[in-house]
């Protein structure tokens, strides 16, 4: 979960080779979400043998071996796991454990991981420590580290690659585009380009960066605060209320509708937050960022989907986004 500005690091270049592995597709292991929905993806869920403590898609991954589990309670409010975090990285110390014995008993060819942000996922150096006393042949890493829509194509590319399947990837790439491609084109055409401010974590207040922007520009709206590749900054009120955007979505890094729902008072406690133009105008939206907009993989169609949805009202008929949505 994104609740600190990220430290982001270069994307290492070497990328693991496929090689030839014992059964002819590897042993994976995966330590974030969105690269778990990449190999099911992929048509590789048979070769998932763990994951990590937040994978929970597509349906069955849970059953698999879990090998992370984090050092805060993520059950506290928003403020108190800002707090925590930044206590966490202030004394140099990981946000998450990797269980390296577990990992060494499942005997992975391959272990998924990323170097993006190191709030959001157990990161490339927390894998690097599990492995630290490894002996024999150790498992290729391969980290992804997503900042914009092309990244994540890549990185999908990347996955494929080095797990045996690099045509697989090239079909998976092209297919999401082109479903991108599909919604924007429909969105773009519609007459009105309405301001919007995605809000990615509420105490303290953060706009989305990253691929956010990117999203919105597709669905025919004009971003506002974030910036395309760029992590999430920190956001004073006093330039939400400037900015006063036609639709305001709030999607916390991490948090499903419901938890989003809970946490929503200290947004909707602040001066003059009734009054902004989309509040007034009803356009006002929470979304689940969990399962969609937070998650740099496959489901960043349903994402675009969703943001078509809301700033096109009834432009898209039968197609709207039904779920993973809803009114503030």
């Amino acid at each position: 979960m994104a609740t600190t500005p990220c430290s982001r690091s270069h994307r290492p270049r070497n990328e693991p080779r496929a090689i030839g592995y014992r059964h002819g597709l590897p042993r994976i292991v995966s330590l974030l979400p969105s690269t778990t929905e990449i190999v099911c993806a992929l048509g590789l869920r048979e070769s998932l043998v763990g994951r990590s403590h937040e994978c929970d898609f597509p349906s069955g991954v849970g059953a698999l071996p879990v090998l992370t589990s984090a050092k805060l309670d993520a059950s506290r409010d928003s403020a108190a796991i800002d707090r925590d975090v930044r206590s966490l990285v202030e004394q140099g110390l990981s946000i998450y454990r990797v269980d390296a014995e577990r990992l060494r008993q499942l005997a992975p060819d391959v272990i998924l991981t990323q170097d993006h942000c190191a709030v959001c996922a157990a990161s490339l150096a927390d894998v690097e420590r599990a492995l630290a006393d490894w002996l024999g042949t150790k498992p290729a890493i391969v980290s992804v580290a997503p900042s914009t829509l092309g990244d994540v194509w890549a990185d999908l590319q990347q996955i494929a690659r080095a797990t045996g399947v690099p045509e697989r990837g090239k079909t998976l790439a092209a297919e999401l585009a082109e479903a991108l491609t599909e919604w924007a084109e429909q969105a773009q055409a519609q007459p009105a380009r309405p301001s919007v401010a995605c809000i990615e974590w509420i105490d303290p207040l953060m706009s989305a960066g990253n691929w956010m922007p990117e999203l919105v520009h597709l669905a025919g709206g004009r971003p506002l605060l974030g910036e395309v590749g760029q992590h999430s900054p920190l956001l004073a009120w006093e330039t939400l209320v400037s900015a006063d955007p036609d639709v305001l979505l709030v999607v916390p890094c991490g948090f499903g509708l419901s938890r989003t729902r809970d946490e929503l008072a200290p947004l909707v406690a602040q001066p003059g937050f009734r009054e902004l133009r989309a509040v007034r105008e009803g356009r006002a939206y929470l979304a689940d960022g969990n399962a969609y907009f937070n998650r740099p993989g496959p489901r960043l169609v349903e994402s675009l989907a969703i943001l078509c949805t809301l700033l096109h009202p009834g432009a898209f008929g039968a197609r709207a986004a039904a779920t993973g949505w809803a009114p503030l």
